[in-house]
This record gives C-alpha cells, structure tokens and sequence, in this order.
C-alpha cells in the first residue's frame, strides 16, 4: 500500500477518481439509459420504496388522474433519475427533463411549466439548487397549476394568471436538508433511496451484463459488487471496464480472478478504495500519525482540492469506517490501520476516544 501514494495527479489516478465516484460521465462509450429497466419490476433494489411507489401509481391509474409530485432523495448513483423515466413509462405519459442549475431566471422555468401537456411529467434534477424566485413560481405551479405571467416593466407592468394542466413534478435531490419546507410540502410522496447491500449489487450487475453480452461467473459478479461502494453507477462502470478487460484478452467468460486483475489496473482493492482513498488514509496515519488532521492540510498532502476529498473520499470512507470525522478534525481508525498492513499504536486508539 505504501507505493500508493506518491503521483496522485497522474493520468492514471485521474480515471480512477472519475471512476469511483458517483457523478454521471458525459463520455461512456455505452450510456446508462442502455442499462435502465424502463418498468418497475425490472428495477432492483429498494424493495420497500419499490412497493410504495407501485401502490402510488397503481392509486393513480385507477382514479384516472395524474398522481401527486414525487421527491426522489438520496446519494448520487442510486437510480433516482432512472425511477422518475419509469413513473413516466408506467403511467404512458411523456417527461420533460431538467435541471435545477439549468433554470438561471424564474422565466425559464414559467417557459417550460407553460408547455406542459395534461398528463405530462415535469422531472427537475437536483431541484435543491433551483434559484429562489423558481422555487417561488413552483409552489404556485404544483398547488393551483397556474403561473403568473408578468407583462411590462416598471410601474405599468402588470399579472397575467395562466391556468395549467394537471401535471406532475418529480424532484430529485441529494441533499434533501437544502430544500426550503414550503416546496418539500408540495411533495405528496417522497421516497428515500439508500445504498445497495451487495447481495442485491450482484443482481444489479448479472442484468447489466447480460445487456452488454457479457457471461460472468458467480464469483466474477460478487466481486465488482464487494467494489461498487454499494451504487449501482459506480456497478455499471466498473463493469464497463471488466467488459473491456475480457474483449481485449479474448475471454469468452469473465472469472473472480479476471475481475480482479482488471479492477487492480485502475488500483481499485478489495474494499473498493481507489487511489485516492489510500493516499488520504496514508496521509493521515504516516504523516499525521493518525490524526486528527484538518481538511484544508489533509488536501494539501495529497494535491487534491479539499472538496473532492471531503465529497469523493470521505463519505464512503466514513461509511466503511476507516474514518472518524471529530471536532478536531478527521482520524483513522484501526480499521484503516489494518487496512494500510501497519499497527495501530495503543496509545493512538486510546486517544482517539477523547476526540469527541
């Protein structure tokens, strides 16, 4: 592990990085609209949501009207924009896709909510970061269907009220503290979405290859789920890469073993930690004795900026628990001790207690 840390900025680190983390890539050479289930029973996971929102939209069939708005909030790369395209194919209507930094003006979005069909589904990705005046406009728009069309400038400028039809909106956030309570309160079901226990990764992974034309073994398929962070993306591109694997070494069927001497070219262990995660553990305990160090010097240490370690790295990290995150700043654990094949001082975990 020790040689893991120096060229943190190479080539190599770079795609590693992109890889494990769990913001969507523009540059795929298979998209995954591809690898989405378009109804409800061929999405796996979350069983529970899964069965409250069947119920939701089965309600909604029968009564013949288009169901309340939908808030989809969790992590990235769980299936959140994927869910909102199945509502749309489970109810035969078509979706209107955007995103909350692409509204700039409460215009833009009057625009868009002016062009609805009845029926219609209104999907806003990342609705947190909706500007202020639209999320003002979109009240009004989920409760009444009408928006206030302003006509004029300056003191003659007056309202012009434009009533619309009935349509539903599903929003998608990952950080569900940052929306405002009265535009929670227009969601009249709000789903959850968590992380994938591997078991259910591995499904996730045998449908996917069976899309790309790729036969897995058991044991191929239980190994790139132990990697996936537990995020059904983060799944699908580290399948991607195992599928270029096995076409360049001509392999008619991809073994553990394949599995692993792929993931090991991108420096992705056993644990799913990449590149960048051992530089970070490696910092702390080397050069900061396990800590607690602050963000800002802990980013310093391995030149990277101090978001993608605080967003990339540590939410996993302190999932896992090879991190603690204190008033002090952030500690490794035993766990990542262990992990690095160095020992834990007995005073270092002794100390780490008194952090809190």
């Amino acid at each position: 592990m020790e040689d893991m840390m120096p060229g943190i900025n190479s080539n190599a680190n770079e795609e590693s990085l992109r890889m494990m983390s769990a913001a969507p890539l523009g540059n795929e050479p298979v998209s995954d609209e591809e690898l989405r289930p378009h109804v409800l029973a061929g999405f796996i996971g979350q069983p529970t949501l899964k069965a409250q929102l069947q119920l939701f939209l089965d309600a909604a069939r029968k009564r013949d009207v288009p169901p309340d708005h939908i808030l989809l909030a969790g992590p990235p790369g769980l299936g959140k924009t994927t869910l909102a395209m199945i509502v749309a194919n489970e109810l035969g209507v078509p979706i209107r896709v955007t995103s909350g930094p692409a509204i700039q003006h409460a215009g833009d979005l009057a625009s868009i909510l002016s062009s609805l069909d009845a029926g219609e589904v209104l999907f806003i990705d990342e609705i947190h970061r909706l500007p202020r005046a639209a999320e003002e406009l979109l009240y009004i728009a989920m409760e009444d269907f009408r928006v206030d069309v302003m006509v004029g400038k300056g003191p003659g400028a007056s309202s012009i009220p434009l009533t619309l039809p009935r349509f539903t909106v599903i929003g998608a956030t990952t950080r569900e503290g940052m929306l405002p309570s009265p535009l929670r309160a227009r969601f009249g079901f709000t789903a959850h979405l968590d992380f994938y226990p591997a078991d259910e990764l591995r499904k996730l992974i045998e449908r996917s290859a069976a899309v790309l034309g790729l036969e897995l073994e058991q044991g191929a398929s239980q190994q790139l789920s132990l990697r996936s962070r537990g995020t059904p993306r983060i799944a699908n591109r580290l399948l991607r890469r195992v599928r270029d694997w096995a076409i360049v070494h001509d392999l008619p069927q991809v073994r553990a073993d394949d599995v692993c001497e792929a993931l090991a070219l991108y420096q992705i262990d056993t644990e799913g930690l990449d590149r960048l995660d051992i530089a970070v553990l490696t910092a702390i305990v080397k050069q900061f004795n396990g800590g607690p160090v602050g963000l800002n010097n802990l980013s310093a240490m391995v030149g990277e900026e101090a978001e993608t370690v605080e967003t990339v790295c540590e939410p996993y990290l302190v999932r896992e628990g090879f991190l603690i995150r204190t008033p002090k700043g952030r500690v490794a654990t035993q766990k990542a001790w262990q992990h690095l094949g160095l020992t834990m001082p007995d005073a270092q975990d002794a100390d780490v207690s008194k952090l809190f």
